[in-house]
């Protein structure tokens, strides 16, 4: 049993429950019902569409919005996001809380992906609902607009089930990613928020909490009059066009998500004062070329050339990857990066920990393959980019919460490393992976450790697809 088992902590046994391992693949019975895929987009039904200012497309569009259109076999449309997404589903949500805009009335909105346009689902500044669920956070009271992410659970666990809520925070730390990229370059600070009271902030954005659940906030921009009002409010109940014909709700998922949740303000105050970890470090740029041009070009490769790549580019990805975030939960490493070097000039072939840290020489290419699930991409990349975190130290510090707080690092820094990838012209995807065999390959120096992400850099071959 794990020292976080031995502790009580229910996520830590969600996260042993929902290991890859060679014999959970083979016994899974599972298989892909084609005519119940869920619809990627939450769709109102019954609400007016209303234009973006200029300020707020960009943001929404190139960090969770549709940037192509592709027909599939049937005739059908496909959007492909600015973010990849777990299996393509695109599972996470976007709501604006905005203060009063000369060009866009005070209220709460939820931006349509599907057609690039927010819909108002209440008038009047909510911002103070939002400070008070996040237990007066310095940087939700000075901004003039709030983001909340939230993750419809079924439209990734369609394809992952239990796992999928790992992917709710890798999906939202790769969007988030995009987010403070886009900040860095005008200069405007982004502040991420990861304790708030649940209830709360889903009963705001009408949200149930259990099939559709808030994940992160994200302060958007500073020096805004404060709105320390919290006006009473219904229930929402707009409709929705179907997600699919029959929803599977998945109990693991539901208990994790409940066991990580916060039920007061005053919870909140004393989960950030235990964990201690707020940061204002601001994102720094991540290149020279414009950020919507990085974004757009990104793709999931599909193959990778088995060629060379510069030690200072894996330098680069890993330095972006890693720089802190701001917010009230990431001044913390909660993640370092281990290595698998395939083809990096100027560095031996071998396995490598944080700092780039020399653990074993050797070549590892058909174990990075096995690692990621046997697919070859592993073993054809340049590097494969482990990012891995002490989970038990993480909850021990942050509780329960921690879970939600290590993998929505992991994915903000897989996210990082993959733009910074992209800007230097190499190829990347995101991968999943064999939990324990992991840990076990980067023994000793990951003892104890957990695999939060895992993201492969090299040398493109072929043309890629986004969001596989």
């Amino acid at each position: 049993m794990r020292r976080g088992q031995e502790m009580g902590f229910a996520l830590r046994d969600y996260h042993e429950q929902t290991k890859h391992s060679a014999s959970s693949l083979a016994q899974s019975a599972h298989r892909l019902d084609w005519s119940n895929k869920p619809l990627p987009y939450k769709i109102y039904s019954s609400l007016e569409s209303i234009p973006l200012p200029d300020d707020l497309a960009r943001l929404c569009r190139y960090s969770n919005g549709v940037l192509r259109w592709r027909l599939g076999p049937s005739g059908e449309r496909y959007g492909f996001r600015a973010a990849p997404c777990t299996g393509a589903l695109y599972h996470v949500e976007i709501y604006l809380a905005t203060a009063e805009r000369s060009d866009l009335a005070a209220g709460l909105y939820h931006y349509g992906a599907h057609d690039d346009r927010l819909r108002a689902l209440r008038w009047g500044d909510l911002r103070g609902a939002l400070l008070k669920a996040g237990g007066g956070f310095a940087s939700l009271a000075s901004a003039p607009l709030i983001l909340v992410l939230t993750s419809t659970f079924w439209r990734n666990a369609w394809k992952y089930r239990e796992r999928a809520y790992r992917h709710a925070f890798w999906d939202s730390g790769v969007i988030l990613a995009n987010l403070l990229a886009l900040r860095s370059e005008t200069a405007g600070s982004a502040s991420i928020v990861m304790g708030f009271v649940d209830d709360d902030v889903n009963r705001l954005v009408g949200a149930d909490g259990t099939r559709e659940a808030a994940v992160a906030l994200v302060a958007i921009g500073s020096g805004a009059p404060s709105s320390r009002e919290t006006p009473a409010f219904d229930e929402l109940a707009l409709p929705t066009e179907p997600l699919s014909p029959r929803e599977v709700r998945y109990r693991a998922i539901e208990e994790a998500h409940r066991a990580s949740s916060l039920t007061s303000a005053d919870e909140v105050v004393a989960w950030r004062a235990r964990a201690g970890a707020i940061s204002d470090t601001p994102a720094a740029p991540l290149a020279s070329l414009p950020i919507e041009e990085v974004i757009s070009r990104r793709r999931s490769a599909r193959r990778f050339s088995y060629g060379n790549i510069a030690r200072e580019q894996l330098e680069r990805a890993i330095a972006v990857a890693s720089a802190r975030c701001p917010g009230d939960a990431f001044g913390a490493d909660l993640v370092e990066p281990f290595v698998i070097v395939n083809a990096v000039e100027r560095l031996a072939r071998g396995t490598y920990g944080p700092g780039l840290t020399p653990i074993r020489q050797g070549d590892f290419r058909r174990a990075a393959g096995e690692l990621a699930l046997g697919q070859e991409l592993g073993a054809s990349a340049a590097a494969d980019v482990y990012f891995l975190s002490d989970l038990d130290a993480v909850l021990e510090r942050f509780g329960d919460r921690g879970y939600r707080v290590a993998q929505i690092a992991g994915g903000i820094a897989g996210g990082r490393l993959e733009l910074a990838a992209t800007a230097m012209g190499l190829g990347t995807t995101g991968l999943t992976f064999f939990d324990n065999e992991v840990t076990r390959f980067f023994e000793p120096a990951a003892a104890g450790r957990q695999v939060m992400y895992l993201a492969a850099i090299g040398e493109r071959a072929g043309r890629g697809v986004q969001g596989g």
